[in-house]
């Protein structure tokens, strides 16, 4: 018979899995990572608010994409580099703690599709109503933009956990390297079919009204683009237009791996990297396909280097 312990406020992480010769490795392979995110999205950010010339709706709606990968990042990869170095034994974690992770990282997973939703809706206005760009998207527009996505993000969030905290708890192991709703709840022993509902209700929300926006805001653009003889115009619509969506694609397919490895248990190790490589690597090239893509980025970076390089010469 399975022994329980009701409520426990101390919980246990199951952690990766990491051989004697790979663990190491896998630590370095965190460590760099980590410190590469939040210096080069930090950097970008830096870099907005200080050249007047970045002080435009589209920077300035970029700039959540880099706040939200340092915000995601440092709630769960510090704590894993700290795990990873411990017998799985002793990988504890307090509830509250927990809580917090877990919030911090659906913030992140959902915030990424809202703020990618927004910027979208600003490369339609750019494109499609360039004439009015300027009356439309005001910083008062960027503001209430910003809101948005990350209020919207917040509610449906507050209430996915909402509704796991009120369960009682009668596990103490997550099976997971990190905190997330679903692990949490499955501490309990009570019925979680409202968990359930609410949980892919939230899935399929998010993803409809992410995808469609995209979808629609492209088709858009497309015709737009077919239907003017420009050149200007569809090659600025397909320099920006590319870089936005290669940053979306990049985050849906890592997210979608993630929840399609949830359905097979047997596949748990890969389930683990994936979601781990879900903060890692959007956060990682985010900062550099728009660093690449961005002349006025581009233009800045070889001022600073200039800067740098001059009293060598």
């Amino acid at each position: 018979m399975e022994n329980y312990t009701y409520n426990s406020y101390i919980l246990q992480l199951e952690g990766l899995n990491t051989s004697k010769d790979s663990l190491y490795p896998a630590f370095l392979f965190l460590f760099f990572s980590y410190l590469f995110i939040m210096i080069i999205n930090v950097g970008i950010v830096v870099l907005v608010f200080m050249d007047k010339n970045l002080h435009q709706p589209m920077y300035m709606l970029f700039c959540n994409l880099p706040f939200n990968d340092i915000l995601g990042n440092s709630i769960m990869v510090p704590r894993l580099l700290i795990d990873i170095l411990k017998p799985p034994s002793e990988r504890f974690i307090s509830y509250y703690e927990c809580v917090v992770q877990a919030f911090t990282t659906h913030m992140f997973g959902t915030t990424s599709h809202t703020v990618l939703m927004i910027m979208a809706f600003d490369r339609y206005v750019a494109i499609c109503n360039p004439l009015r760009y300027a009356s439309i998207m005001t910083n008062k527009m960027v503001i209430k933009l910003t809101v948005f996505a990350w209020g919207v993000a917040f509610v449906l969030v507050g209430i996915l956990l909402g509704l796991t905290v009120r369960l009682s708890r009668c596990r103490t192991l997550i099976t997971n390297p990190y905190c997330d709703n679903a692990s949490l709840f499955k501490l309990s022993c009570e019925n979680v079919f409202i968990n359930n509902v609410y949980g892919l209700t939230f899935t399929v929300v998010l993803f409809t009204g992410s995808i469609g926006s995209i979808v629609l805001t492209y088709a858009s653009i497309t015709i737009v683009c077919l239907t003017s003889k420009n050149k200007s115009l569809n090659s600025k619509a397909l320099k920006t237009c590319s870089t936005h969506l290669v940053v979306y694609l990049i985050m849906l397919l890592s997210g979608m791996i993630v929840i399609m490895l949830h359905r097979f248990p047997q596949y748990s190790d890969y389930r683990k990297l994936c979601s781990i490589l879900f903060h890692i690597i959007p956060g990682s090239l985010n900062p550099i396909i728009y660093g690449v893509q961005s002349k006025e980025m581009q233009k800045l970076f070889a001022k600073l280097l200039q800067k740098k390089t001059g009293p060598l010469k």
